[in-house]
């Protein structure tokens, strides 16, 4: 049955906090339920899996994470598309666990349509589109149907631009329609320029560098820069040792306008977005008292 339509920004997130743009930045928080993430963290298969994703679920929710982010599909450069049966058999079960021990709200990585739908009848509430409703569009009458949030990803085949920034944004705005033509409000709706997809990595500094051009989508936007491999050229370090670079670009994207980073190391992001929003965004914790 169809759920009733709840606008996303009325999520409880950390600390029983509703989600309200424009306060802090929320941190997502990556559990990859494969064998071959590009960032080192995928849990793997096996019998041990439902467990590993319950046990990282809980260390990220006392961590201080918003959000969680579970996907089963990898996308790391020249990965293998999985099948729609071995996508539902790796994710369906450890999503079902996460959903009944953590108290945050889950997002679901995919580009199906139909592990979407099976996702949010589990009990997700966002779906995480990288490919921006062009590989299935049907997945937006999903999130209509659901209530789900959608989060839309610039991505494309290839890394030709006639003018990077426009592109990425014209890209966007095509996707955001599809999304409401199909009836997803517009509240529900989450923006991603895609660091690291259909990009070369000096375009994904670029990216970073304007991310404010994103504003005039009207939308909040998420970043996920974390551990990515233009980090790994300019540091020459392996993704697990990536936690400064990725500190860097989260404060860098906070101040670019940045409501959402999407991480693999939650403990230290947390601590980035707090001092960064406290600069950019004026945020203080509760109980601050200035001398």
């Amino acid at each position: 049955m169809p759920r009733v339509h709840t606008p996303i920004s009325s999520l409880t997130v950390a600390n029983g906090e509703s989600l309200t743009w424009g306060v802090r930045t929320y941190v997502m928080g990556i559990i990859n339920l494969t064998p071959d993430s590009f960032s080192g963290d995928g849990l793997g298969s096996g019998n041990d899996l439902v467990a590993a994703a319950v046990e990282q679920a809980l260390r990220f929710q006392d961590e201080g994470a918003d959000i969680l982010d579970i996907g089963s599909e990898s996308t790391r450069p020249g990965h293998q598309r999985v099948s729609l049966d071995d996508e539902l058999q790796r994710l369906m079960p450890a999503l079902e666990a996460v959903t009944n021990n953590v108290e945050l709200p889950i997002s679901v990585d995919t580009y199906k349509a139909e592990v979407a739908r099976r996702a949010v009848e589990a009990g997700a509430v966002i779906i995480n589109d990288i490919w921006g409703l062009k590989a299935e569009p049907q997945l937006a009458q999903v999130a209509a149907e659901s209530g789900a949030g959608l989060i839309l990803m610039h991505n494309q085949q290839g890394t030709e631009y006639r003018d990077l920034l426009p592109d990425v944004i014209s890209s966007l705005q095509a996707s955001v329609a599809l999304a409401l033509e199909a009836g997803v409000p517009k509240e529900n709706i989450i923006i991603d320029p895609g660091i690291g997809f259909g990009k070369t990595p000096d375009h994904n500094l670029a990216i970073l560098a304007d991310l404010e051009k994103l504003k005039s989508i009207g939308l909040p936007i998420l970043v996920g820069a974390s551990r990515k491999s233009t980090l790994g050229l300019l540091l020459n370090l392996p993704p697990d040792q990536r936690v400064e670079g990725t500190s860097a670009t989260v404060a860098l994207a906070i101040a670019g306008g940045a409501d959402i980073v999407r991480v693999h190391d939650v403990k230290e992001m947390v601590r980035v977005c707090r001092v960064t929003d406290a600069v950019v965004r004026g945020w203080r914790p509760d109980g601050w008292k200035a001398s």
